[in-house]
């Protein structure tokens, strides 16, 4: 899709982390997309439909079917940290107030509310039915959005 997009002289760009990968006779480091199944483009709306007509695209993003620009300052931050030689990896987009499930450890399969995100995320699990509730702390990269 990226190729396809750039091949129409459309600004394109498409964050990729890396992983090693094993097969049977060797092991690659693979480029993976940072962010499944969005590739970013700069155009003039006026260029819509060369974009939606490329090889792979379904729909540009936005509000109500009108296409909506995202702000340049997280774009730029994007490509400041693919530019640069941190160590980084996908991550869910967690809220504070958004209810979360546990997908590792001891309490994996429970839900709860998040409460606080930082280095340790505060979830909250709740008893309704008597307006009771228990908080606990988890690694942030051990839950996600319900």
């Amino acid at each position: 899709m990226r190729d396809e997009i750039e091949g129409r002289r459309i600004e394109v760009f498409l964050p990729t982390y890396a992983r090693w990968s094993q097969w049977k006779d060797r092991r690659m480091r693979v480029e993976f997309p940072l962010f499944a199944g969005y590739c970013f483009a700069r155009f003039p709306l006026a260029e819509r439909l060369r974009v939606l007509t490329a090889y792979g695209v379904i729909e540009v993003i936005g509000v109500k079917g009108q296409a909506e620009p995202l702000p340049d300052g997280e774009i730029e931050a994007i490509q400041r940290l693919v530019a640069g030689r941190f160590d980084y990896d996908p991550h869910p987009f967690l809220t504070e107030g958004m209810e979360v499930e546990v997908v590792r450890g001891p309490l994996k399969g429970v839900r709860g509310r998040l409460i606080r995100k930082d280095r340790m995320t505060r979830l909250v699990l709740a008893v309704t039915l008597i307006h009771q509730a228990a908080a606990v702390e988890v690694h942030p990269a051990d839950v996600v959005a319900v």
